[in-house]
C-alpha cells in the first residue's frame, strides 16, 4: 500500500491534524459562547432585521471556525412568505441554511434544552415542536401559517431525521400545511456536503443511527477539507394540491437537486 494516499495511526500527519482539530474545537466552543453573549446582551437592543443579519453573520464564521467552505448554488427567496423544504444530513444542516439565507427552523423540542445551543435557538427564532404530540404538531402548523402570514421565511426538514445524504428520504406532509393554508409558496433545497479535493461526497458530518453529537463533530474536525454546498430550487405554489401530493412532488425536486 502507497503510505502516501494512506497514513497509519501513529502517522505524524495524523497527530498533526488530531492537534488542529483540537484548536478547532476550541475555537468552536469560544464562537459559540460569543454567541451566547451576543444573545444575552445585545440582541434586546437590536431590531427584528439586525438580529437576521447577526444569525447570518454568526453561522458563515462558524463554517469558517470549522474550515468547512459554503457553496450556493440557485437563489435562495429575497422576501417571505415561503417556506423552505430541505433534506437532513448533519447538525450542521441549520448552520449552513443559516449562513446561506437566514430562516426560522422547526425543530424538535429537545433542542431547546440542549446546554448553550437551545439558547442560541431560541435566539434566532426557531419553532419547536413535540414530534410525539399530535396536538402540539397541529398547535405548530397554526404557528408557521401565522408566521408566513407576517411574511417570515421559515424551514423544515420533513423527512423527520437525518440521513446519509446519499438519498433523500421519504417527506412527512405534516407541516406542509401550514404553507397551503396561509397560501405561501414553498422553495425546495438540497444540502450535501462533498470533498474539497475531488468533490466527491464526504459522511464525515453525518449525524444517524449510532452516532453522537460528539463523535460528529470530531469527525468533521478531523476529515479532509469539506464543502458544504447549498443548492434553491424555483418557489412552487400550492396550484391545488394538496400537502401529500405536494409533499411526493417536493421530495422528487429535492432529490433532483441533491443529485
Amino acid at each position: 500500500m502507497n503510505p502516501s494516499t494512506h497514513r497509519q495511526p501513529g502517522a505524524p500527519g495524523t497527530w498533526l491534524r488530531a492537534l488542529q482539530a483540537v484548536w478547532r474545537l476550541w475555537r468552536v466552543l469560544l464562537h459559540v459562547l460569543a454567541g451566547l453573549w451576543t444573545v444575552m446582551l445585545r440582541f434586546p437592543r437590536l431590531g427584528a432585521e439586525q438580529r437576521e443579519m447577526q444569525v447570518q453573520a454568526w453561522a458563515s464564521r462558524l463554517l469558517q471556525v470549522l474550515g468547512i467552505a459554503l457553496q450556493v448554488r440557485g437563489t435562495p427567496v429575497p422576501l417571505g412568505p415561503a417556506l423552505l423544504v430541505s433534506n437532513h444530513i448533519s447538525w450542521l444542516d441549520i448552520v449552513v441554511l443559516h449562513a446561506s439565507r437566514h430562516c426560522r427552523f422547526v425543530s424538535k423540542s429537545e433542542v431547546r434544552r440542549w446546554p448553550l445551543i437551545g439558547a442560541l435557538a431560541s435566539a434566532a427564532g426557531t419553532l419547536f415542536i413535540e414530534r410525539a404530540s399530535r396536538r402540539d404538531a397541529m398547535r405548530v402548523v397554526h404557528d408557521m401559517s401565522d408566521s408566513l402570514k407576517r411574511g417570515d421565511v421559515l424551514a423544515v426538514f420533513p423527512e423527520g431525521t437525518t440521513g446519509d445524504g446519499l438519498q433523500v428520504l421519504p417527506f412527512h406532509a405534516n407541516l406542509l400545511q401550514a404553507a397551503v393554508s396561509a397560501a405561501a409558496p414553498v422553495q425546495p433545497v438540497a444540502l450535501k456536503f462533498v470533498d474539497a479535493a475531488d468533490g466527491q461526497r464526504s459522511l464525515a458530518p453525518c449525524y444517524v443511527g449510532d452516532d453522537t453529537l460528539v463523535g460528529s463533530l470530531w469527525r468533521t474536525l478531523t476529515s479532509e477539507p469539506i464543502v458544504a454546498v447549498v443548492h434553491y430550487g424555483e418557489l412552487q405554489h400550492a396550484l391545488g394540491r394538496d400537502r401529500r401530493s405536494w409533499a411526493a412532488d417536493l421530495h422528487q425536486q429535492v432529490s433532483r437537486l441533491a443529485d
